[in-house]
């Protein structure tokens, strides 16, 4: 009993010390760790052999430091559904607003609405802030299920959606079955959508609260033969429509092109409403299978045939896409007045508003365009501001802003108990959804306040410690005073500019893409196995070695100069083969090649901008719209001049056989 007593007594006598020593260094803006503090991964490996007692000396001897609280959300996190809701509660309120806490908080509410435990989670919402669509949707079923039936107008999306959801998302979808607030439109909708995904089980559902029974023997013997049933399918009722439109859905997804030229049968004699159904169903189905069916005018013919029911803003930015694709300026129009109200303001598509208001042989479409224009011109310097000002003749030749953080910024940093988290995880070689949500979650909170002083003391801490990805995650995000040196990082400078250089491409661009790729983490990996700074495949990286005339040797692969060497010649490689254009080099760095080539126009050359809007594969799309955004600042950092991102963006040639 002595012995524990004399152990007690030196980590108390050490605990003051340290805690002395701790704040001599914070008053000189050191940035340091606690001794105790590297007791964090031997916690975590109590916590997850499941070794309670041992886990409570941790939280004891931890309890003052900085990662102090870690070993008591381990603890509440085991069997976390069955904990007290005033156990949740009283660790959100001692531990105010921290990423931990409003992750318990988050967890128990999904753990509760497993449970059908509602009652017990309602005063733990008070505590959910930064809710993912998982943890959103318990949430709402939550508020459902405690009086507020209200909830439901916010989740109309997850209402009519038909991809993969989380099981509370589905969950909350069979709530609103039985909500008087849904429509019998909004149960119609929800039906065809259904339907024409597959979705057999939910959409009988859905259809008995229209007073319509569908037989699933029915629905499995069309989905045998989908083509045969349409040619003697009745339409005679409600439920003889359901069949009718799931049969369609069936086939066009087997063969896209017969559906297509059954529609003008199949749509006669049957209500106009049905009638557009039918004719959203191919659509839908065509533009979303343009991976498999390519790009097709009759699909986007549907869709303006469909026009007059309901948009799903899923359904409206397909249909916008193929109008984009196809320059059916009328049909962008028409797509977009059918987005919701959020949807329909965001840059992206006010900007392609503008693009087809300015078609019209109207003074006042295009006066209404040039307006557009010079509101998105004004707001900022991403790739539609960017694109925007192409539109009104300006180059963009802002000096880099390089603002600073004060020093009482910095002493601000060093106090603030979030990035002292995130800064201490990665001292300790915390694993790193530790270390990542610690710091989205301080960066967050410094957004909110709109403290660009202290995102940008972040961000130079974290430049000048090589944690190059943070820095950006939180230059990013600075509102009004900005640091485009962190914000566009320009490590290995010597290394990208020569190799660039060697390979024939522009090292602004080169950066753009590293920068989208890796953040440049030197040992980043993809699920698929790329690594490195240019985020290179194995036997990419092998038949580049060949090409080079060198022996392929995995372990240097990430090393950054023989990474930035391989990934700079691969670049220009594709280059070359893809018309020695730089958006189709881009989307083939991504996609690959072959898919880049598929994606080009069959019958005339394309704007780039129309290009890259309907690339099919969402990744890629975004992809290629950051990554020449990135080259037009890094041209800017690199000296190259005044910007123009359309000089980037040449016209799309015809693809070759």
């Amino acid at each position: 009993m002595q012995l524990g007593n004399d152990i007690v007594y030196k980590h108390q006598h050490f605990r003051t010390m340290k805690t002395c020593l701790f704040s001599c260094l914070a008053l000189l803006g050191v940035q340091c760790t606690h001794a105790d503090e590297t007791q964090f991964n031997d916690a975590l490996r109590a916590a997850n052999s499941g070794n309670s007692a041992l886990l409570e000396q941790y939280r004891v001897s931890m309890q003052n430091d900085v990662l102090g609280y870690y070993p008591e959300y381990w603890s509440l996190n085991t069997n976390l559904g069955f904990q007290p809701a005033s156990s949740i509660i009283s660790f959100a309120q001692r531990y105010p607003q921290s990423a931990m806490a409003e992750k318990l908080a988050a967890d128990y509410v999904e753990e509760k609405v497993k449970q059908a435990d509602f009652a017990t989670a309602k005063p733990v919402l008070n505590y959910v802030s930064n809710p993912d669509q998982a943890e959103s949707c318990a949430v709402a079923q939550v508020r459902a299920r405690t009086g507020d039936s209200l909830v439901y107008a916010e989740y109309k999306d997850i209402w009519l959606a038909t991809n993969t959801q989380p099981e509370s998302c589905n969950g909350l979808g069979r709530m609103m079955l039985s909500s008087p607030l849904m429509t019998k439109d909004d149960r119609e909708q929800r039906l065809y959508a259904q339907l024409r995904a597959g979705q057999s089980g939910p959409a009988m559902a859905t259809a008995q609260t229209l007073n319509s029974n569908l037989s699933l023997a029915q629905l499995n013997q069309i989905q045998a033969n989908p083509v045969n049933y349409l040619w003697t399918a009745p339409k005679t009722s409600m439920t003889d429509y359901a069949y009718l439109v799931f049969a369609l859905g069936r086939a066009a997804d087997t063969d896209l092109n017969t559906a297509l030229q059954t529609l003008p049968r199949l749509t006669q004699d049957v209500p106009a409403d049905v009638q557009k159904y039918l004719y959203r169903t191919v659509a839908y189905v065509g533009g979303t299978t343009v991976m498999k069916n390519n790009f097709n005018r009759a699909v986007l013919d549907a869709f303006d045939q469909s026009y007059g029911v309901p948009f799903t803003d899923e359904e409206a930015e397909i249909y916008a896409r193929q109008a984009v694709r196809f320059g059916r300026w009328e049909s962008v129009i028409r797509a977009v007045e059918s987005m919701s109200i959020n949807q329909k303001q965001s840059e992206r598509w006010q900007y392609w508003l503008a693009r087809a208001l300015e078609q019209r042989d109207d003074r006042s479409a295009k006066k209404t365009a040039q307006e557009i224009y010079n509101k998105l011109a004004n707001a900022g310097d991403d790739y539609h501001n960017l694109l925007a000002k192409d539109h009104l003749g300006q180059r963009y030749n802002a000096t880099a802003p390089t603002a600073q953080p004060s020093s009482s910024d910095l002493q601000r940093l060093n106090q603030d108990v979030h990035f002292r988290r995130a800064f201490t995880l990665r001292n300790i070689n915390a694993p790193a959804n530790y270390v990542n949500r610690e710091w989205n979650w301080a960066v967050r909170q410094a957004y909110l306040k709109q403290d660009d002083g202290l995102l940008l003391a972040a961000a130079k801490r974290a430049t000048e410690m090589g944690w190059y990805d943070r820095a950006i995650y939180a230059a990013d995000r600075t509102a009004k005073t900005h640091n485009y040196e962190y914000r566009y990082a320009t490590p290995h400078q010597a290394t990208v500019v020569s190799y660039s250089q060697k390979a024939g491409i522009d090292p602004s661009w080169a950066y753009g893409l590293m920068r989208q790729e890796s953040r440049f983490v030197t040992n980043a990996r993809s699920h698929v196995g790329a690594g490195g700074l240019m985020q290179i495949m194995p036997a990419t990286a092998k038949h580049v070695a060949a090409k080079m005339g060198e022996s392929y040797n995995p372990a240097v692969s990430s090393d950054p100069n023989t990474n930035i060497r391989y990934g700079t010649f691969y670049l220009s490689m594709i280059h070359s083969q893809l018309s020695a254009n730089p958006v189709l080099a881009t989307a083939g760095y991504n996609a690959g090649p072959n898919r880049a080539k598929r994606w080009q126009p069959e019958q005339q050359p394309l704007t780039a901008d129309q290009y890259v809007e309907s690339i099919p594969l969402a990744e890629t799309r975004d992809y290629v719209k950051n990554v020449m955004t990135n080259a037009v600042h890094y041209g800017i950092l690199l000296k190259q001049g005044p910007q123009v991102i359309e000089s980037r963006m040449p016209v799309i040639p015809t693809r070759t056989p």
